[in-house]
């Protein structure tokens, strides 16, 4: 495994991924059969982050709750793949998505319609029990997947031990060698959370990963501009979400000036990294 797919879909040294959480779709409990302002509400964000100075964008069906596992439906994905492909359209940056919960493929399905970069994978190896129930792994039939419809060019970045979620049936196996083993198993970067949505990673968990996984290893929870510094270097990219909402909730409205003024200071880190 190199870095080779990941530096061709992103330009800069640790791209900040932010995170656009599209309002509650089709046939979900929570849709307000708005489907224009839904397409809107996206474009909306995707135009905030843009001039903010985001690097990447990120979709997810993140107000779909409760989420069902494995599986969505066309209504879900018909719709991912329209705003997915406006947003791409529009803005010429990298954008991913990742489709709740475990719908690995039909996110990248979403993704080839669409013309988008990457996807974020659950369960890609080792199963685990989710709050949607247990989560196999998909790593076989994911890839396998890719191949027949040609997106090997569509990077697959893989969560390991993912947040909420209980691993006990994997206890003794170590998030390093769940990091072997999606290396092994052809990720093409692995992503490293915390307990849950906002909580920070374990500081010497993602160095251990960083040490020795040979690809791209990934934030995605917790990062925020007060410990910015502290993962800026141990890490290849940081997926952020809720510290860019009003008083850092994921559900809350985007706000300009909180993007902005993290990327200022990514842009002062860089600086100072090249040095």
């Amino acid at each position: 495994m190199n870095k080779t797919k990941f530096k061709k879909i992103f330009k800069v040294n640790n791209p900040v991924i932010g995170m656009i959480h599209i309002r509650a779709l089709p046939g979900t409990p929570n849709y307000k059969n708005n489907n224009n302002e839904i397409i809107e509400m996206a474009l909306k964000e995707a135009e905030i982050y843009f001039k903010a100075g985001i690097d990447s964008l990120a979709l997810e069906n993140m107000h779909d709750v409760p989420y069902i596992k494995g599986s969505v439906g066309h209504e879900i994905t018909s719709m991912m793949s329209i705003i997915g492909y406006e947003i791409k359209k529009h803005y010429k940056i990298p954008c991913g998505i990742q489709i709740l919960a475990a719908a690995n493929k039909e996110a990248l399905a979403v993704a080839k319609a669409a013309n988008l970069d990457f996807i974020r994978a659950e369960g890609f190896v080792f199963g685990h029990l989710a709050d949607e129930g247990y989560i196999d792994s998909c790593a076989g039939d994911l890839l396998r997947y890719r191949k027949q419809i040609s997106a090997e060019y569509i990077a697959v970045f893989t969560d390991i031990k993912k947040k909420h979620s209980s691993h006990s049936i994997t206890s003794d196996i170590s998030i390093l060698d769940t990091a072997k083993a999606a290396e092994f198993f052809l990720s093409d970067g692995v992503i490293v959370t915390g307990t849950g949505t906002g909580k920070e990673v374990d500081l010497n968990e993602l160095k251990s990963v960083k040490k020795y996984f040979k690809g791209p290893v990934i934030i995605g929870s917790g990062v925020t501009i007060d410990n910015l510094d502290k993962y800026f270097y141990s890490s290849d990219a940081m997926i952020i979400g809720s510290w860019f909402k009003k008083n850092g909730y994921w559900a809350n409205k985007l706000e300009y000036d909180r993007v902005a003024k993290f990327m200022l200071k990514v842009n002062k880190l860089r600086a100072k990294k090249s040095h």
